[in-house]
């Protein structure tokens, strides 16, 4: 699989946003709650860029196959993964008024852009090779949180339906349908000669990746010295 040859061209890039410390808080349940705000308004901002990558992704696609399935993830986003995902933030006492007022943080600005600029230079591979550090790697985290012994489960952990989420077989669901989809493109507009430059782009969005969780700490390390 193409995902498989990405993860081992970057195992460094790789480990360090699937085993940032941000991601070993929420496992144990230490993670400051203020970083976990700031990551979840700043989700949302990044879901409506999610929506028009997806939006690219149909234009960019060269089957009605993947037109489709581009549409699909369009839909699931704006029709479903959106109001989810408002309805999770109340429960954390963020409104959707701040949601919306809130602006972009620059880590947030630098992978949107950073994707749609991947895929408006390049083609649907290029595009759907910059997303795969958010769709596949949120399911390995997901995955490795709810395999680990060491993980807090159940109500002593305040993120535990963060982990059931991106554990469960729906999101898991989505993970397999753009592992598949990376390697029809792959077949389709690949080749050996095509890797070198899919990895690059591939390293730098698992770069910008971690930025995002970092980006939650930062912000919750400069409101406890503020």
């Amino acid at each position: 699989m193409l995902i498989d040859d990405l993860r081992a061209a970057a195992p460094e890039e790789w480990t360090a946003f699937t085993r940032h410390p941000f991601v070993l808080g929420l496992a144990d349940g230490t993670l400051d709650e203020t970083a976990f705000r700031a990551y979840l308004v700043q989700d949302y901002r990044f879901l409506v860029h999610f929506a028009r990558a997806h939006a690219l992704a149909v234009l960019k696609a060269d089957t009605l196959a993947d037109m489709r399935a581009a549409a699909r993830g369009i839909s699931a986003i704006l029709d479903r993964e959106m109001d989810l995902h408002v309805g999770y933030c109340a429960r954390w006492g963020i409104s959707a008024d701040e949601l919306e007022a809130t602006p972009e943080a620059p880590a947030n600005v630098a992978y949107t852009r950073f994707v749609l600029d991947a895929g408006l230079a390049g083609d649907a591979l290029d595009l759907h090779v910059a997303l795969a550090p958010c769709t596949v790697g949120y399911g390995d985290i997901g995955r490795a949180l709810a395999a680990d012994p060491a993980t807090v489960r159940g109500a002593a952990n305040p993120y535990e339906d963060w982990i059931a989420m991106y554990s469960g077989d729906d999101y898991l669901a989505g993970v397999d349908e753009a592992v598949d989809q990376l390697d029809r493109l792959f077949e389709r507009r690949g080749g050996p000669g095509r890797l070198p430059s899919l990895v690059t782009l591939f390293k730098r969005a698992t770069v910008l990746e971690s930025a995002f969780w970092q980006m939650g700490l930062d912000y919750a390390s400069s409101s406890t010295s503020s």
